[in-house]
Parts: C-alpha cells; sequence; structure tokens
C-alpha cells in the first residue's frame, strides 16, 4: 500500500522568530517526521500550498479539491492547519474512490512537546483502515466533517453536539 502525503501548511509547518507571533510556515518538516519514525510503506510528499489556514481562500480549498480529486493514488493525508481544518475536510467531501485524512497540530512540529508526530502516526493508521471518506483525525480520535469541531480553549477537535 502507497500513501500519498500531501500539505497545505498550518501550524504544523509554523517556525516561529520570536515569542509566538512572528512566524512563517516553512517547508513541510513530514519527510524529517517519517524518516525518525522509520516507517517501512511506501509513500510520496507533495506540497500544495504553504499557508496558514486562517489565510485559506475558497479558491485554495477549490485548488486542494482538484488536486487531490486528480491523485491517481487513493490513499492520501494532507497536513493542515487546524482552525479551518473541517472547512477543508467539508469542502473535499465531494471526492470519491479514496480515503482522505486531514490532520495536522497544535504546536509546530518543531516544538520538543508538539502533538505532530503522533498526530501523523494517527493519520497513517487511519488511511490503511478506513474506507473511503473524508476524515479528521486529531488527538487520537477519527472524526466525520460533519460532526467535529475544533475546541481552541482545550487545544482539541470535539464530536459536535
Amino acid at each position: 500500500m502507497k500513501i500519498t502525503f500531501y500539505t497545505a501548511g498550518g501550524t504544523i509547518d509554523k517556525i516561529y522568530f520570536d515569542a509566538k507571533s512572528t512566524y512563517e510556515v516553512g517547508e513541510p518538516i513530514l519527510e524529517e517526521i517519517l524518516r525518525e519514525g522509520n516507517v517501512s510503506f511506501t509513500y510520496e510528499s507533495k506540497i500544495i500550498m504553504q499557508k496558514d489556514s486562517l489565510e485559506l481562500t475558497d479558491k485554495d480549498r477549490d485548488t486542494i479539491y482538484t488536486v487531490i480529486n486528480n491523485e491517481s493514488n487513493d490513499r492520501i493525508i494532507l497536513t493542515h492547519g487546524t482552525d479551518t481544518m473541517v472547512k477543508t475536510a467539508k469542502r473535499l467531501q465531494g471526492i470519491e474512490g479514496k480515503v482522505v485524512v486531514l490532520t495536522g497540530s497544535m504546536a509546530p512540529a518543531r516544538f520538543r512537546s508538539s502533538d505532530a508526530p503522533f498526530n501523523i502516526a494517527f493519520a497513517i493508521a487511519a488511511v490503511q483502515t478506513l474506507a473511503n471518506g473524508v476524515y479528521i483525525a486529531m488527538n487520537g480520535r477519527i472524526f466525520h466533517p460533519d460532526n467535529v469541531c475544533k475546541n481552541p480553549e482545550k487545544a482539541v477537535f470535539e464530536t459536535l453536539g
């Protein structure tokens, strides 16, 4: 089984230059996480864009949709910023015949205490076992895009209701 990783930016790839005020979305750190995890499956990684998710537009989401919809592989993980991950996941729901799992992190992957490696590993397990559809994998849970929200106070994703 081959997994295709796409990156769209977000906190997972942020590089801060001072006390969390000046930052840029840096080069994806995914390859480093996979190398350190000593993965043994076939994969490729590609960049769609490198943006903070709060800066994503509907046109950007259309681009993400088109790229993933046109991907020949049927197992896809998209790293994405957490603030608008649900909105993008909802946009991707029209994609058929693929397992698409969105994940990200509450703290940059370059931080020692980041949740990024765990969330990526969890998304890898999810993309290999779930039925076709679009999912969010965060905080050790799988969510459907229509029944999830980010709780910024608790720094977790939660089921609605």
